[in-house]
């Protein structure tokens, strides 16, 4: 029993770790194109992320987490308990030291795919080449091409849209403001089908394709002439109001969603891992799934809070700024286009990071005003590190494994 405590207290605080990186490294995905295209303030960003993403992962996170994350490995592996709290604290450990090396160097990078990355290392070093499922891992090498081109055409193909339906004509406000139920209820349907297929809390609802869209298109369509209202009152005020005022409202809205959605999905990386620590000391054993207390939930969204305030500014920097110069209208075309991507994605089955589309978008958007609107000097350096996030992860998780089963 003595020794109990001080793995649980370990597992804990590396947890919180990992959830810190979460915070700091993710909140781009949602932040990042608000905070680029000047709809928001960084200080406003770091406030409403941490905010969301704490009711996100309390309220909507997985109450039940797979022992094995994204099935990499296979599930004997963790038939001995003691292997498994070896291998969860290593694989924890090494996830949560990559994602801070990346932020420290201000680029994103998938924290499931460094947890996945970390699950091979433990597969590698506890069961040999046998344990880890390479087709698995060959989908989600295949997201890494997957995610960014997707999302990349699709921003693309958003901004010249909106270039020549809006920004071209004389009247560009009357008529962004015209539109705007079009452009609200598009963006609104994409986020209540990810909120029912993506989110813990809405897969628990089961509904079919059909019913969810059905449910989606409702929602879409009085809130998006609601919003028009809205931003009438909004910016009645306004004497020379532009269309970049009224999809920097629209901008505001999306940005938030993302960041509910994110502490809802991404909690997993940090607490799944946290909750097979916990209940294998608390009964000494381990199942395919073990239940997440909300108190896990809850600090693991804390956490993160943590991280978005402490570094998030540093990975928002280089999404938002660095890779190319965002309007209102361009931040718009991004979050819809990485949204539109993992929920279509996802539907299809195929396995993408939010990340990954977060920057596909940033670029396709770039594109749209030509190829020198791109900085490729710092997208090769981001692909780069993609790359990296695997090997990295699992050879550091197969050395701490083999550290922390020497002094257990």
């Amino acid at each position: 029993m003595s020794a109990e405590l001080p793995i649980l207290i370990f597992g804990f605080i590396i947890g919180f770790y990992m959830a810190w990186n979460i915070g700091a490294n993710d909140v781009a995905n949602s932040m990042a194109s608000a905070v680029g295209a000047k709809a928001i303030t960084m200080r406003q960003a770091i406030f409403i992320a941490g905010i969301l993403n704490i009711v996100g992962a309390t309220f909507i996170g997985s109450h039940v987490t797979n022992t094995i994350r994204k099935g990499i490995i296979s599930p004997e592996v963790l038939s001995d308990p003691h292997m498994a709290l070896v291998g969860a604290l290593a694989a924890l450990l090494s996830a949560a030291l990559w994602v801070s090396f990346a932020t420290w160097k201000s680029l994103p990078v998938s924290t499931t795919h460094s947890i996945v990355g970390a699950m091979v290392g433990f597969g590698l070093i506890a069961g040999g080449f046998s344990v880890v499922n390479w087709g698995k891992l060959g989908a989600v090498v295949m997201s890494w091409i997957i995610s960014p081109v997707f999302s990349l055409i699709i921003g693309f193909f958003m901004f010249k849209i909106i270039v020549r339906l809006i920004l071209v004509r004389s009247r560009s406000y009357e008529t962004a403001l015209k539109l705007s139920p079009f452009f609200i209820g598009l963006t609104i349907f994409i986020c209540a089908m990810s909120f029912l297929f993506k989110t813990p809390l809405g897969k628990s609802v089961e509904l079919s394709t059909t019913a969810a869209s059905a449910i989606s298109l409702t929602i879409a369509a009085v809130l998006g002439f609601a919003c028009k209202y809205l931003i009438k009152r909004l910016l009645k005020s306004k004497k020379d109001g532009d269309a970049e005022d009224v999809f920097k409202l629209i901008q505001i809205g999306t940005a938030c969603y993302v960041a509910l959605a994110q502490g809802a999905n991404d909690v997993a990386n940090a607490i799944g891992p946290l909750a097979v620590i916990y209940f294998i000391v608390k009964t000494g054993s381990v199942g395919a799934t073990v239940p997440v207390p909300l108190f896990l939930l809850l600090f693991g969204g804390v956490g993160i809070a943590f991280g978005i305030a402490m570094g998030g500014s540093r990975v928002i920097k280089t999404v938002g700024e660095r890779i190319t110069t965002l309007s209102n209208t361009r931040g718009f075309a991004v979050e819809f286009s990485a949204a539109t991507t993992v929920l279509v994605a996802s539907k299809m089955g195929l396995p993408v990071s939010t990340t990954h589309a977060a920057i596909g978008g940033v670029m396709g958007v770039g594109l749209a005003r030509g190829i020198e609107a791109v900085n490729f000097g710092i997208i090769f350096k981001i692909m780069l590190y993609w790359v990296l996030t695997v090997p990295v992860a699992a050879a550091t998780c197969m050395v701490l494994f083999k550290i922390i089963e020497f002094i257990m």
